[in-house]
């Protein structure tokens, strides 16, 4: 599935509404005065982490702004970190492969990204050349 950046990762079915999901109280039995599981302003209910605001404090920001406030988290920062070196780690490897498919002089020759792509454009059309002759 496509995300674009409108969208909004919930753990919801799309069928539900943020009233009968939850998100119009900050993990129930609060009184009136607000007081329940976090104190009074919320933020301690249900699992929350202790700097993050409770989801009713969210409610009234646009969907770009609870985007951008839950991106700001360590725990969010630290995850994202930890897949893009993942992505990063396997964009570098796949070029190394490639590097070794390349014949070049000498062999060993230190080439960079762009190098690489442009030998390796070479490469087919000289091989796609010996093919067709």
């Amino acid at each position: 599935m496509m995300l674009n950046s409108d969208t909004v990762e919930l753990d919801l079915p799309p069928s539900h509404s943020e009233t009968e999901s939850g998100f119009s109280d900050c993990g129930g039995g609060a009184g009136p005065d607000g007081a329940g599981p976090g104190g009074p302003g919320g933020g301690q209910a249900r699992g929350l982490e202790p700097g993050e605001p409770c989801r009713k404090d969210l409610q009234h920001l646009s969907r770009e702004e609870r985007r951008r406030r839950r991106r700001a988290t360590a725990k969010y920062r630290t995850a994202h970190a930890t897949r893009e070196r993942i992505r990063v780690e396997a964009f570098n490897l796949a070029f190394a492969e490639l590097r070794k498919l390349l014949p070049t002089l000498p062999p060993d020759k230190k080439l960079s990204k762009i190098e690489i792509l442009r030998l390796a454009i070479c490469y087919i059309s000289y091989l796609n050349h010996v093919l067709d002759v």
